[in-house]
């Protein structure tokens, strides 16, 4: 087989639950025509480190690459080390590469500034605010779509800081001037300007439906009405109350149920921006022709809470944070199409699955694993994957996660305080009922901290969690169970 085109669109903080619900078509089509992986998850429930882990095979641990490096006094833990093999390297010899859109894989090696690099990167954040002066326009968001919070930085100081909150609004200089439009002009124009000599690589990496939720008509009134999931608004039975420290519940914890009935549709107008902008991507391939000789992938680098939990944006383990979509269409020769798995997949697994696929050389140290087995009805040699989260802008507020089977155990710790949680994420989609109480658990409990701190310790994890830990929870919170 000749080496195929490949496209990887990457959506940002988009909920996996969102799609095939009729918002979005065009996304649907492409895991229609190819494989959805239904139980894929980020390792990490942020921005930079679920991106260097995607673009390398690897956990942040073994990245070095584990928050935005927003805060100077924490900014060295936001690069993916130096030397790391990643997917533009390994393919942008012999593909024509391109990265369209937000820049948020960050390495040591400053990659779209190297000279021995082949990849463009072109259409960036920064492209985009070049526009916007260039042609007098402002760019979606501002004070109103900000709230202040607290943010822990070294793990030991407490900050006030400022992000999004769920302010939604009508963007009215127009699509063209919404970072996605130009983004997605961008991926077009790249697509025309590609080395027809070459097979092409293409890296669209979307904003939507990342806030702030000021979107342009005809989206932002698209959407009327939502039937919200049975969580949104909802504190679930023995959740988490670290979370309150938490980005996520400081300001997620201020929204009813019935706002969050007016801004869920926003968020899915936003979502059918995203999937008008993927089918402009697909239309363009095929009128050259090439959709069929295109390999295409479909993910997000996280999601989003939006009122689940009572929660906001994403940093923390539940489904709606830490799930993603994987869809991936492949060439039509090599005839996978209309597949379902449920296998436990990783977003390290996509870079060994583009080697395997490929015949590329896979870069050493990758803890990914090929799919392609899965494909033929395989099992993965492999019974549980790992999430981590060591704050937003700096260190704080970390949380561990360990996945197997039906079974997620969230490890959740706010300066010297550790909360247990344990879910059936099969039989309770939700996570309305923490099972950390629960007796008959105790030993599931137990051997899944046990893996989860073996890969800590494999992965050189800047925290540690002590030996008893499963006791001195129950001895500490018992008596404030929910």
């Amino acid at each position: 087989m000749k080496k195929p085109n490949v496209v990887i669109i990457m959506a940002d903080q988009l909920r996996a639950d969102v799609l095939g619900k009729g918002y979005t078509p065009n996304i649907d089509r492409i895991g229609h025509e190819g494989v959805i992986f239904n139980r894929a998850y980020c390792t990490s429930p942020l921005c930079v480190p679920a991106r260097g882990s995607f673009f390398t095979g690897r956990y942040p641990n073994e990245t070095g690459s584990i928050l935005n490096p927003w805060e100077p006094v924490d900014k060295k833990y936001g690069y993916v080390r130096s030397g790391i093999e990643n997917l533009f390297g390994i393919m942008e010899q012999d593909w024509d590469s391109w990265h369209i859109g937000k820049q948020h894989f960050y390495n040591e090696d400053g990659i779209e500034k190297s000279p021995d690099a082949k990849t463009h990167w072109t259409h960036s954040g920064h492209d985009y605010r070049k526009f916007l002066k260039d042609n007098n326009k402002k760019s979606p968001g501002g004070a109103m779509f900000k709230g202040v919070l607290p943010e822990m930085a070294q793990g030991r100081i407490t900050r006030k800081k400022t992000y999004s909150i769920p302010a939604t609004g009508r963007y009215e200089e127009g699509f063209e001037y919404f970072f996605d439009g130009f983004f997605v002009n961008g991926a077009i124009e790249a697509m025309r300007k590609r080395d027809r000599a070459k097979p092409f690589l293409l890296n669209a990496m979307f904003l939507a439906p990342h806030p702030p939720l000021q979107i342009p008509e005809p989206w932002f009134s698209r959407v009327k009405e939502v039937n919200l999931p049975e969580n949104v608004g909802k504190w679930g039975t023995n959740q988490s109350p670290l979370q309150l420290y938490n980005l996520t519940g400081a300001i997620g914890t201020r929204y009813s149920r019935e706002d969050w009935e007016k801004i869920w549709p926003v968020y899915l107008g936003l979502v059918s921006l995203l999937d008008d902008c993927v089918g402009m991507i697909v239309d363009e391939l095929k009128a050259q022709g090439i959709y069929d000789d295109t390999l295409i992938i479909f993910t997000s680098d996280h999601g989003e809470m939006l009122g689940s939990h009572c929660l906001w944006q994403k940093m923390c383990m539940y489904e709606e944070s830490v799930r993603i979509p994987l869809y991936i269409k492949f060439p039509r020769e090599m005839a996978f199409e209309g597949i379902q798995s449920d296998e436990l997949v990783s977003a390290i697994d996509v870079l060994p699955t583009l080697c395997d696929c490929l015949g590329l050389n896979p870069p050493k140290g990758m803890s990914g694993v090929s799919l392609m087995p899965a494909l033929h009805g395989k099992a993965l040699d492999r019974d549980t994957i790992f999430i981590q989260f060591d704050g937003n802008g700096a260190r704080g507020n970390f949380q561990r996660c360990a996945i197997s089977g039906n079974y997620k155990l969230i490890v959740d710790i706010f300066k010297d305080e550790t909360f247990i949680e344990l879910y059936d994420v099969v039989h309770d989609s939700q996570e309305l009922v923490n099972l950390a109480f629960e007796p008959e658990y105790k030993k599931l409990i137990e051997d899944m901290l046990d893996k989860l701190k073996h890969y800590m310790l494999a992965t050189n994890d800047l925290i540690a969690l002590p030996d008893n830990l499963y006791e001195r929870f129950i001895a500490d919170y018992s008596a404030f169970r929910t």
